[in-house]
């Protein structure tokens, strides 16, 4: 595995699980399946549960530099954490950049998800707009498509 995503992110942040398993519904009702979903919250009661009801399981616990222990499932976690375990060691406003984001955009990623935001994202190259659309049409805030990898 390399250093940098080869995958397009669509991601959005939805400020709590109530909103949050809303968008996630709505994904898996367009067609957007389990696999291709990613999802990052502080960890919390909620939160667990949130994850059990949209993926089916218990969503693994990370401890990340800058949010403390987290629940985080999906292709964007191994896109955050590459080989160098940099999630956990340097958060996610350093490695934002590994799914086409600046670091400003992980900053703001990461202030929402201290404020109890649950960050969603799907991987989708070719329905990218389709996911950004459902995202804001159920509340997710700053969602946005990442750059594809050599882009930017």
């Amino acid at each position: 595995m390399s250093d940098v995503a080869t995958e397009l992110f669509t991601v959005g942040v939805f400020k709590d699980a109530v909103w949050a398993e809303r968008g996630l519904l709505a994904l898996r009702a367009a067609g957007f399946t389990p696999d291709a979903l990613s999802f990052l919250a502080r960890d919390g009661a909620d939160v667990a549960s949130l994850g059990e009801r949209i993926f089916g399981a218990a969503v693994p616990m990370l401890d990340v530099r800058g949010l403390g222990t987290v629940r985080a499932r999906g292709p964007i976690v191994e896109a955050l954490q590459g080989r160098d375990a940099a999630l956990a060691q340097q958060g996610l406003a350093v490695t934002a950049r590994r799914l086409g984001f600046q670091a400003h955009d992980g900053r703001i990623f990461e202030t929402l998800i201290e404020r109890g935001g649950i960050l969603a994202a799907v991987t989708s190259d070719e329905r990218a707009a389709d996911a950004l659309g459902i995202l804001h049409s159920y509340g997710a805030g700053n969602a946005a498509i990442g750059a594809w990898s050599g882009r930017v």
